[in-house]
């Protein structure tokens, strides 16, 4: 029982109800149940109330309450998909996700959470179920076309968040003309016979004009561009007043050689390192993180939006920061031959990346040297020199990652090789050429300094019993894997029938390296993984087999990493106490919050980088280009051009010459008649056929194929 006003925690109403003999309870009932007396019942039956808005209870006939398990329902996070029906997502795996046709999915769009009530339990399928009710809206507004009708007009939503189209009433159209993109707010989500209603916010113009296309993007995923003049104004603020060098509990570390090193267009530097050594093989490594918790105070107006953004969201041609630029790319920034607060993690480690010894301080530093990847990895070569401690330094680092590296490749952490592509745009925001991202050590470097310092705060915090978030990566579900383990048998690849562990999918993917379907079993066994996310709960991490890890290294972009500061700031450098407030209900909630505003994120960067690769691939149309088949499916295969990090898709409608049956064991497709064979690897030479930048598609042709003849009604075996 909770002493503020004689209440239950929530924990314990939960436990009476779903623990009822007699069934879905009364509130009186449960308020007997539970010692609730009169004084307190009305706020005793507000906390039902909250519950019940969470969806952890539902209230069914006679005003009785029961959990949703026990009466067949299931919570959870709608996800569309193209044809309009959803599935229901149930977060951690507990259960299979639950089909939803379309004419069951009531007022609900993409990634709402709603309850959903279990209809039938098809054999060897998902179950399938009808939404009964929204518990929270995932879009308030969406982004689409506006269209002008009689009397009326329509939007057309642009991304699959929506299955319907909005109306928006005479008057509410703003300055909308027929077919701007603008965004919407949603005045009534409908129902299952009545289309949303609408009424237009803003008009971003014509998809034809430089920058809507990506703007479109950024609204649609629900981001904001724009910080509220309230928070921008506080962040000013913070940033004239506050003085870290006045804090007595700081240490000056700036006579350590410290330096950055980021992609060359960085502005918001997180992290620097600097290394000293101690003796015989033996080196300090100071993994100096900028101190955001010493500007941002919990519960200000700065925190409350970055809690509300979540992480930082890097598009195509623009950073949509989670902190205002007063903030994250100028105080709080490690910039170069400025003093910087840091909150700075020393690890001991002997000549082999072993650590022996771990110390937290607060710090005031000051970097030398801002290298880009690039640079840092000429250094490494030998190929250029920023100084000779500083050439030194990052020789050393670099030895030390190698150890650490190879450490975890022993015990099995995952490393996934998939290829990234950057877009370089013009002075117009068009692109003007698609790169593949290579991967260097100096990456790699820096990778595992941030790796160490996470791993490091984890288990100190499970130490001391600290409330954290964790980045928790759990075990494939059973289903996932003997999915994974039919298709590596058809590859000739074999897991074991035990449970599985991370270093079996590291020696596959260690055996495929280098080979034709390099990429293609990469990215099937990182579709059999499920979602890291945040947690409260110390889950683990699967991918990189650890049992301790969280994210501390980059507070400027990233919430969760904000909210370990603050722990650590109190508990590990000051020895305080950390409030019971910083713990709890709340953390859980911020971990909610944080998982859902990163996919969307990841998301929408990933479809940013698409759009341009579509645009810039309209001005190659009927050009032709030689490349490499990438991936092989019943419908055609795809195709990695040689010159542009770009890939389309050969549909085997448009392979005129023969029927082609799709044989997944040996991922090809074979000609019927001929026994032409298009296989994993192969090399060909396409056209581009067809660029569509709703769909974000392309189409190739190959260039060889000739007319097929006229069908005598034989039907294609695709």
């Amino acid at each position: 029982m909770s002493s503020e006003e004689g209440l239950p925690s929530q924990d314990d109403i939960l436990r009476v109800v779903r623990e009822s003999g007699r069934g879905p309870l009364k509130p009186k009932e449960l308020a007997r149940a539970l010692g609730v007396g009169a004084e307190a019942y009305l706020a005793f039956k507000g906390l039902l109330a909250e519950l019940e808005r969470e969806g952890r209870v539902y209230r069914v006939k006679g005003g009785r309450y029961a959990v949703p398990e026990k009466i067949n329902l299931i919570v959870g996070r709608l996800s569309l998909i193209r044809s309009g029906d959803g599935f229901v997502m149930i977060e951690g795996g507990k259960s299979q996700d639950v089909y939803v046709p379309f004419g069951d999915l009531s007022s609900a769009m993409d990634g709402d959470q709603v309850v959903v009530r279990i209809e039938a339990r098809p054999k060897g399928r998902n179950p399938v179920g009808s939404i009964i009710k929204v518990l929270e809206r995932a879009h308030p507004k969406i982004v689409g076309t506006y269209r002008r009708s009689k009397g009326f007009g329509y939007v057309v939503p642009r991304e699959a968040v929506l299955s319907r189209d909005v109306l928006i009433p005479q008057g509410d159209e703003s300055d909308a003309r027929d077919h701007d993109v603008v965004v919407v707010r949603i005045v009534s989500y409908g129902d299952r016979k009545l289309n949303p209603v609408g009424a237009v916010e803003q008009v971003l113009g014509p998809i034809t004009k430089p920058g809507v296309d990506v703007l479109a993007l950024v609204y649609g995923y629900g981001l904001s561009p724009e910080f509220p003049e309230h928070v921008t104004l506080a962040a000013a603020e913070i940033a004239r007043e506050r003085r870290p060098e006045t804090d007595p509990g700081r240490v000056d570390r700036r006579d350590l050689l410290v330096f950055t090193i980021d992609p060359a267009d960085a502005k918001d530097h997180d992290d620097a390192l600097s290394v000293t050594a101690l003796g015989p093989d033996r080196w300090e490594v100071g993994i100096h993180i900028a101190d955001v918790s010493g500007f941002v105070e919990p519960g200000s107006p700065v925190d409350l939006e970055a809690l509300e953004r979540g992480t930082s969201v890097y598009m195509v041609d623009r950073v949509i920061p989670m902190l205002p630029h007063a903030l994250s790319s100028d105080v709080c920034s490690l910039r170069p031959d400025e003093d910087r607060a840091a909150v700075s993690v020393f690890a001991a480690l002997d000549d082999e990346g072993q650590l022996e010894g771990v110390r937290f301080e607060k710090t005031m530093i000051r970097s030398r040297h801002k290298l880009a990847y690039e640079h840092a990895q000429e250094v490494l070569d030998g190929q250029r020199s920023v100084s000779a401690e500083a050439d030194a330094a990052l020789h050393a680092l670099a030895a030390l990652a190698r150890r650490m590296r190879e450490r975890r490749k022993m015990r099995g952490s995952l490393d996934f090789d998939l290829p990234e592509a950057k877009v370089i745009l013009g002075p117009g925001g068009e692109p003007i050429d698609i790169q593949r991202v290579t991967r260097l050590e100096s990456h790699r470097l820096v990778e595992d300094f941030m790796l160490l310092a996470n791993e490091i705060v984890a288990t100190e915090a499970i130490r001391r019993e600290l409330p954290i978030l964790y980045r928790v990566h759990e075990t494939p579900t059973t289903q996932k894997v003997e999915t994974l383990r039919e298709f590596l048998r058809s590859l000739g690849q074999s897991l074991p029938k035990r449970a599985l562990k991370p270093r079996d999918l590291e020696e596959v993917l260690e055996r495929v390296r280098g080979r034709p379907e390099e990429n293609l079993v990469n990215k099937v066994v990182l579709r059999s993984m499920q979602r890291a996310r945040y947690s409260s709960a110390n889950l683990g991490h699967f991918g990189l087999a650890l049992e301790n890890y969280c994210h501390f290294t980059s507070p400027i972009r990233r919430y969760p990493d904000l909210v370990t500061h603050r722990v650590v700031v109190r508990a590990l450098v000051e020895g305080g106490t950390v409030p019971a407030a910083w713990g709890g209900e709340a953390l859980d909630g911020v971990a909610d919050r944080s998982s859902a505003r990163e996919q969307a994120a990841a998301e929408a960067e990933r479809d940013s980088i698409e759009l341009k690769k579509v645009e810039f691939m309209e001005r190659h149309l009927s050009d032709h280009f030689t490349g490499t088949i990438s991936g092989v499916v019943a419908f055609g295969f795809f195709v990695l051009l040689d010159d542009y990090f770009v890939e389309g898709l050969v549909h085997v409608n448009a392979l005129r010459d023969d029927y082609y049956e799709f044989r997944g064991e040996e991922y090809s497709l074979v000609g019927d008649k001929r026994g032409r064979r298009f296989r994993l690897g192969d090399r060909v030479r396409v056209q581009v056929a067809r660029v569509d930048k709703e769909e974000r598609k392309i189409d190739f042709i190959l260039e060889e194929a000739t007319p097929r003849k006229p069908s005598s009604g034989k039907k294609s075996k695709v």
